[in-house]
């Protein structure tokens, strides 16, 4: 189809705004009396409410923006003395009242004072100075994964 083909039966006319009271849309042609939008050039931005205070900035804010990665537990390496001669890991800290669940990441950081007793420690991490004094007091360091807590099923509704 070329364009002098086209069939067109009538060409409506596009209303002249502001051509005078008699034209159907002139003198405030559409526009309002006074304010923002009877100027030329005017757009309001998305979500302007007259001076009030944005709907994107009124409403209240969802949480859940919290980051889901465990944080890293503290322990250090004067309070292994409790545990001496046995295997240290992030069940038994927790047992101890060292840190608040099982399930932490747990890293061990060199304290003031030496380490005297022989520990076999299994944590997520260790400072190079924690790892020394271990190694120096006898024992030993092995990096181990932080334990995931056990998936629970939810118990079926009875009907």
């Amino acid at each position: 189809m070329k364009y002098n083909e086209l069939n067109i039966s009538a060409h409506k006319r596009s209303k002249r705004l502001g051509r005078g009271i008699a034209s159907g849309k002139g003198k405030t042609a559409t526009r309002g009396t006074k304010g923002y939008g009877a100027r030329t050039g005017s757009t309001l931005r998305p979500g302007f409410r007259g001076g009030e205070n944005p709907m994107m900035q009124q409403l209240p804010k969802l949480p859940g923006f919290a980051t889901l990665k465990p944080k890293m537990e503290n322990v250090y390496t004067d309070q292994l003395e409790l545990f001496g001669g046995k295997t240290v890991d992030t069940t038994m800290l927790a047992d101890g009242g060292l840190v608040t669940s099982p399930y932490a990441n747990v890293k061990l950081l060199s304290g003031k004072n030496k380490l005297t007793k022989k520990v076999t420690v299994k944590l997520q991490a260790a400072s190079a100075g924690a790892r020394a004094a271990v190694e120096a007091a006898g024992g030993s360091f092995e990096v181990v994964e932080r334990a995931k807590r056990p998936i629970t099923k939810a118990p079926k509704k009875q009907d």
